[in-house]
């Protein structure tokens, strides 16, 4: 299977501070990929780099053929239509509806003056109605966003990206303020996305007991570099605590007698 992203040797300096230290890795089309990391260890900047809300300081990013880094504003807008973002603390409009929440997917397909009035074709509403209905929130279409509960607010910040007919969903954190049930139901969301859509979801997690048991490969980031990178059954304790140290390791669980606490 072909690779739908490609990061060569990137970089990111924040003033004197490096926060990413020549990374390199690809995605293959259709993978479900975790990053793993404690606070502060680089994952958000890097998801970030991938559409350019940050833009890095030196390296490559290809996607789907296209070298990022290289794009125009306008090249650049068109591209992030094909790259959905689903955010820790969701980003909806909270005045807003669910049903006007998601159709914001649709902007970056818009002109400014249709985006501004809010026109959006029967068929686009109808995709997004299809989409709320596939993540359970039908019934919630016309609530205020600010009504919702968190697991169903991040279902939306889901819905959103999938209305945008992405290729790759960059998932930043999406359980972290989430209670263990919600998390669960978003986790199920976006593996299913993965397997039944065949989007590539390249997602940011704090949790290694998750990233185990959704991922199809784990990529471990610790103080700006990779320092694991294959499949979760391939994760040993030595290497968790690598990637996390002494005092992040003590939050390990043990997954079926394979890892003690570190």
């Amino acid at each position: 299977m072909t690779a739908l992203l490609e990061i060569r040797e990137l970089s990111k300096f924040y003033g004197n501070v490096e926060a990413l230290k020549d990374v390199s890795f690809s995605v293959r089309r259709g993978e479900f990929v975790s990053i793993i990391g404690p606070s502060g260890a680089g994952k958000s900047t890097l998801l970030r780099c991938v559409n350019r809300m940050v833009e890095a300081s030196r390296g490559e990013i290809i996607f789907d053929g296209i070298r990022v880094l290289e794009l125009g504003r306008k090249e650049l807008r068109k591209l992030r239509t094909r790259i959905g973002m689903i955010f820790q603390h969701y980003n909806l409009v909270n005045r807003l509806t669910v049903i006007e929440n998601v159709l914001h997917g649709r902007l970056g397909y818009k002109s400014a003056i249709a985006g501004a009035l809010g026109l959006f074709r029967e068929e686009e509403k109808a995709q997004a109605i299809g989409i709320l209905e596939k993540l359970g929130l039908k019934d919630q279409m016309y609530k205020r966003s600010d009504q919702l509960s968190g697991g169903q607010k991040q279902r939306v910040g889901i819905a959103r990206a999938l209305v945008q007919n992405p290729k790759l969903l960059l998932c930043d954190e999406p359980i972290a303020s989430l209670d263990p049930n919600a998390s669960r139901i978003i986790m199920d969301h976006l593996k299913d996305i993965s397997v039944t859509m065949g989007i590539t979801v390249l997602v940011n997690l704090h949790q290694v007991e998750v990233a185990l048991k959704y991922s199809d490969r784990v990529i471990g980031v610790s103080s700006g570099r990779i320092v694991y990178d294959g499949p979760p059954k391939e994760l040993t304790a030595e290497q968790i605590h690598r990637i996390y140290g002494t005092d992040e390791g003590g939050l390990i669980t043990d997954m079926g007698g394979r890892y003690a606490a570190v």
